[in-house]
């Protein structure tokens, strides 16, 4: 698994608790995630995964230089293809 370190500000745990996404939650899909690409409309990394609850979320951040920071934009749950 990759390390990451991820650089939280009160602004987005506030925003990610809006569309009831903890930062261990997009810590764990960002460090273990089941897909990987980047956004068509900014060009944001967006890593895909599962929560432990069964949800399928997507994560949006910005991948500093170095390959390790990580920079959190937003999270939200996505519906599966055919749901």
């Amino acid at each position: 698994m990759p390390y990451h370190e991820f650089v939280w500000t009160d602004e987005i745990i506030e925003h990610l608790a809006e569309h009831d996404i903890s930062p261990e939650e997009f810590e764990e899909i960002v460090s273990d995630p089941d897909g990987i690409d980047r956004s068509r409309s900014t060009g944001a990394m967006c890593s895909f995964g599962e929560t432990v609850d069964g949800r399928n979320v997507i994560c949006v951040y910005d991948l500093e230089p170095d390959g390790i920071t990580v920079i959190p934009r937003t999270a939200y749950e996505v519906r599966r293809r055919g749901q």
